[in-house]
């Protein structure tokens, strides 16, 4: 039986989730349907440009995604400061960005007085949409709902799009966060939709390539800020060059399917991450295989293990590929 959500997600072990969203029936993202001769291709926009959105409504980052033809990926960041640090008006302005809200959150975002007897009601409802705003269900819905009225309306047809429940899993370490963006960042190289990084369409890694050959990183993604620090702003603690040099790298062996060579620059993040070459390829290649739930060291995931509660530990196998033997 499906666990539920609140079962999985736990902010106290880690603000990092890889999420997954599959379409049902016989439906398609992008690509030509045999069936019809449609070609669904301007989907992935559809999807990728509402990715982009939340980032601007919700306090949750994006590190990653890749929309596929018929499934999407993303690496999720939860940024509790941020949302905690909105005062109440911009809880309600971030929340109107997307939904009505009720007539009160309408006239106190105007600035209009609020009656007394009122005060309550609306502090609740701010709680709410505090709550919401860094919640990966409510992020998840805001950017699946709308892609599956738009296909419905486009089909002519009604019922689901996507899968009922999307998959979540809790990325507990660095290690763990760095193999997921990769394998999300790499998905159209080892379908063999792209050869190179810059060619692969409605991905994170395509943004961020493009921003890089222009000395910048996408305003709208979970930035690499190099090296740890002391009072370091948000972001990857990780030189975004090195990342940029060891997903090229690593996605030519995959691409190849060659044994390969880890260059020393591109290995300077495997050693900071306690992983063999080996290891780290085997991680991207087969992730999805490798792990069904919670991804880190061994004891990482023995504590987030023991702090949910959950007795049967799946795939725990799998966490001797995150370090080194």
């Amino acid at each position: 039986m499906p666990r539920s959500r609140r079962t999985l997600i736990s902010i106290e072990d880690t603000p990092y989730y890889h999420c997954c969203s599959r379409v049902v029936r016989r439906a398609f993202l992008c690509g030509d349907d045999k069936y019809t001769g449609k070609n669904y291709n301007h989907r992935r926009g559809w999807v990728e440009e509402q990715i982009l959105k939340l980032t601007e409504v919700f306090a949750i980052d994006v590190a990653a995604y890749a929309v596929m033809s018929n499934h999407l990926h993303v690496v999720l960041y939860i940024d509790l400061e941020t949302v905690n640090n909105w005062s109440d008006r911009e809880v309600v302005e971030q929340w109107h960005k997307l939904f009505n809200g009720t007539a009160l959150t309408q006239k106190f975002a105007k600035g209009e007085v609020i009656d007394e007897c009122m005060v309550t009601a609306l502090k609740h409802l701010i709680a709410i949409y505090r709550s919401r705003l860094s919640d990966i269900s409510w992020f998840m819905r805001c950017l699946n709902e709308p892609i599956a009225r738009q296909a419905n309306h486009e089909d002519n047809c009604t019922g689901h799009f996507w899968e009922g429940r999307f998959k979540s899993q809790a990325l507990l370490d660095e290690a763990a966060v760095l193999a997921c963006m990769t394998y999300v960042e790499l998905n159209p190289i080892r379908a063999k939709m792209a050869n190179t990084p810059e060619q692969s369409d409605f991905t994170s890694l395509k943004l961020r390539v493009s921003a890089a050959l222009k000395g910048e990183q996408p305003k709208r993604l979970l930035p690499f800020i190099g090296n740890e620090r002391a009072h370091q702003p948000k972001g990857i603690a990780f030189s975004l060059k090195d990342y940029l040099e060891l997903v090229d790298e690593t996605g030519r062996i995959i691409r190849d399917d060659k044994r390969g060579a880890i260059s020393a620059t591109a290995n300077n993040i495997l050693n900071r991450l306690n992983i063999p070459a080996d290891n780290w390829i085997k991680i991207v290649a087969e992730f999805g295989e490798l792990f069904h739930g919670p991804v880190g060291t061994l004891q990482e995931f023995s504590c987030y293990c023991e702090h949910l509660g959950k007795r049967r530990r799946h795939f725990s196998s799998s966490c001797q590929y995150m370090q080194t033997n």
